[in-house]
């Protein structure tokens, strides 16, 4: 073989090999904060685990921040590309004077995600039960308690006045405390609901999602400025999600369990199973990436009520739908 043959193939050769090594490489990796681990959650879970963010080209590493606060400080510090949060999180910073606001551009679920369990089993519950009992709440501030105080109030209970109201456990020792003896009601999310339904421990009597209605409960966000120079990003990663919405509103309870399994390590997989049909049947799960002005005002309204809404916010101000609608009309 001559040199000036030899000289071509292996130029040729290292064109090769720099091309796949380039293909292999060109993943964009994006950082996302999710506020809590949770069932609640599992479009998502579903996205990471059948490969549609990566079949757009994304590498995304989830980081599990435990708390509002939390999450929208790593991400407004750069410590987070995207967040899921409620999206409270972003009127709180917009109410603050941010000069680079946070967006909600993709709403995940579209309900409360909180059950209300009694300590004994009731036969034909109604609201007015709660008059006069001991009603272990979640934390002041936060979307559940607000949601909780909401549904209370629209069937006619003060919770302050009307029933012993404990607000000042912190989220994780909820369970424990109820558990304990604390409380004849109690708040709670899932798997804990049914985990304590099936071990005898509570009984689930209502659910707080129906009674609130839809609101943009948690949603995928990031600084405008982020949005803006990562349009191509933004589009993919809400792509990656629909994908995920549509095979999640078509397949059933059992099946979704046995993808996200891998993320509730802890968890029996009928629990998983018996949370995701309860929160199928009940729609918690938004079935497409839109936060719709009407979720939005009945986000304000129950923030409102609970006296927590600091201004209120135009629709078009903090929530993206160009990205949702473009990637659906594909």
């Amino acid at each position: 073989m001559k040199f000036r043959q030899f000289l071509f193939l292996m130029i040729s050769l290292i064109v090769v090999m720099g091309l796949a090594a380039c293909s292999q490489n060109s993943s964009q990796k994006i950082k996302l904060a999710e506020v809590t681990r949770s069932i609640f959650y599992a479009p998502q879970y579903v996205a990471l685990e059948k490969g549609f963010f990566a079949e757009e080209g994304l590498e995304v590493e989830l980081t599990t921040t435990w708390g509002g606060d939390k999450t929208m400080t790593a991400l407004l510090t750069g410590g987070a590309d995207i967040a899921l949060v409620g999206s409270e999180t972003s009127i709180y910073v917009h109410a603050q004077g941010a000069t680079d606001p946070v967006i909600n551009f993709a709403q995940l679920t579209q309900t409360d995600g909180t059950f209300l369990v009694a300590r004994e089993k009731v036969e034909n519950f109604s609201w007015e039960q709660l008059k006069g009992s001991t009603f272990l709440g979640q934390r002041k501030g936060g979307m559940p308690q607000m949601v909780g105080e909401f549904v209370l109030k629209k069937h006619g209970i003060d919770p302050h006045k009307d029933t012993n109201l404990i607000q000042n456990v912190d989220f994780a020792n909820i369970p424990n405390a109820f558990a304990s003896g604390t409380g004849d009601y109690v708040q709670l999310f899932e798997p804990t609901a049914s985990i304590f339904e099936k071990e005898g421990k509570g009984y689930i009597v209502a659910s707080f999602g129906t009674e609130s209605g839809h609101v943009p409960y948690t949603t995928f966000m990031a600084k405008k400025s982020f949005i803006n120079e990562n349009q191509e990003v933004i589009e993919k990663f809400t792509r990656a999600i629909y994908k995920a919405q549509i095979w999640v509103e078509e397949q059933s309870a059992s099946e979704i369990a046995k993808v996200i399994a891998p993320y509730f390590e802890d968890t029996d997989l009928s629990i998983i199973e018996t949370v995701i049909d309860r929160y199928k049947s009940q729609g918690s799960f938004a079935t497409n990436p839109i936060l719709d002005e009407e979720e939005w005002n009945n986000l304000q309204d129950i923030m409102d009520e609970a006296g927590e809404l600091p201004a209120r916010i135009d629709y078009q101000t903090l929530v993206n739908t160009q990205i949702a609608k473009k990637v659906m009309s594909e």
